[in-house]
C-alpha cells in the first residue's frame, strides 16, 4: 500500500458520498476524483480504481454490483472495496462493517478486501438485538416489532429539497408500509433471528438524527430474563463505549437529533414502574454512525490509518 493511501469514491456526488468526502479531510489519505461529467463513464472510473488502495461505492445496488464486477475483472492490482449499498450486506464473501457486532469484528474488517457498510436503521436494530439474541434473552423466533424515525437527510437530495426548499413535506410520515423494507434482510441475518420482525420506519421534520426502538413484554423473554439481565447484557457487550455505548441513566425523553453531527450511538433500556415492560432505544445520527461516520470508521480500519 502506498505511504499515503489513495481512495476513490464512486458516487461521491450523492448524500453519502459527499458526507464521506467531507470527513476524509481529517484522515491522512489522498482522495482521487474524476470530473463530474465523467461519473458514468465506466472506463474512466475503472482506470481510477486500478490506481487506488480503496474504492468506496456510494451507488444504487445494481450500479454497485456492476462496479464490483468491473473491479474483480482487473488484472494485477485490485483495490479493497467498501460498499455503502444494500447489495452485499448479507453476502458470504463480504465482511459486515459494524465493528461492534462481536469481539473480533474490527479485526475482520481490517483484513477484509470486501466490506459492506451497514444500513442506518439496521445499525440501531442490530446493536440492540444481536447481544440479546446471542445471550438467549430474546428468542430467535420472538415476534419483534421495530419502530424507527430518521431525519429527512436520510431520504437523499429530493427529500432534503422537499423539506428545505419547496417546504411541501409533512412534519411526520410513516413509510415502508408494505413491510418489505430493504434493511430487513440484514437485520434478520445479523441479529440472529429466524422470524422476520415487523419494521415500521418514519421520517420527521429534522435534518439529521435517528431513534430505533424495540418494545418488549418482559414475561415473554427467554430463560426468565428480567430488566437487569437486559441491561447487564448490553453493558457487557459495549463495555469499551468507544463508539456504541450503553447508558444506564434513562432520560425522561429521547430526542431524534440528540446525537446529530456526531458518530456516536447511545443505547437505553426504558421500563415501567411494574418492571414488566421495556422499550429498548438506539439513538444516533443517520448520517453519522448510520452512514458516513460508519464508513469512515471502516476506512480507518481497512487502511490502518
Amino acid at each position: 500500500m502506498s505511504q499515503m493511501p489513495k481512495i476513490f469514491i464512486d458516487g461521491e456526488y450523492g448524500t453519502t458520498g459527499l458526507g464521506i468526502r467531507q470527513r476524509l479531510g481529517n484522515l491522512p489519505v489522498q482522495v482521487c476524483s474524476i470530473p463530474v461529467e465523467q461519473r458514468h463513464d465506466m472506463k474512466v472510473r475503472l482506470d481510477m480504481m486500478a490506481q487506488v488502495d480503496l474504492v468506496v461505492l456510494c451507488l444504487p445496488d445494481e450500479a454497485s454490483r456492476e462496479s464490483v464486477a468491473a473491479i474483480q475483472s482487473l488484472s494485477g492490482h485490485q483495490p479493497k472495496v467498501l460498499d455503502a449499498s444494500t447489495a452485499f450486506r448479507t453476502h458470504p464473501d463480504w465482511v459486515y462493517g459494524f465493528a461492534e457486532l462481536d469481539l473480533g469484528q474490527a479485526e475482520k474488517i481490517k483484513s477484509a478486501p470486501l466490506v459492506a457498510n451497514p444500513g442506518c436503521y439496521s445499525s440501531g436494530a442490530i446493536a440492540l438485538l444481536h447481544p440479546l439474541v446471542k445471550a438467549g434473552i430474546i428468542a430467535k423466533d420472538y415476534p419483534l416489532t421495530i419502530n424507527a424515525i430518521s431525519g429527512y437527510s436520510g431520504g437523499g437530495k429530493q427529500m432534503i429539497a422537499s423539506y428545505e426548499v419547496t417546504k411541501d413535506a409533512p412534519p411526520f410520515m410513516l413509510y415502508g408500509l408494505s413491510l418489505q423494507h430493504k434493511h430487513l434482510p440484514e437485520i434478520v441475518h445479523y441479529a440472529g433471528l429466524s422470524r422476520e420482525p415487523i419494521f415500521v420506519p418514519s421520517v420527521g421534520n429534522f435534518p439529521q438524527g435517528m431513534i430505533v426502538s424495540v418494545p418488549l413484554h418482559v414475561d415473554t423473554l427467554s430463560n426468565n430474563a428480567n430488566i437487569d439481565d437486559i441491561k447487564q447484557c448490553l453493558q457487557q457487550h459495549y463495555a469499551d463505549g468507544n463508539v456504541v455505548s450503553f447508558v444506564d441513566e434513562v432520560p425522561a425523553k429521547v430526542s431524534g437529533d440528540h446525537l446529530a453531527l456526531t458518530d456516536q450511538m447511545e443505547l437505553h433500556v426504558h421500563s415501567n414502574v411494574r418492571q414488566d415492560m421495556v422499550v429498548l432505544t438506539a439513538t444516533f445520527d443517520n448520517l453519522g454512525k448510520g452512514a458516513s461516520g460508519a464508513a469512515i470508521q471502516n476506512i480507518r480500519l481497512m487502511l490502518g490509518v
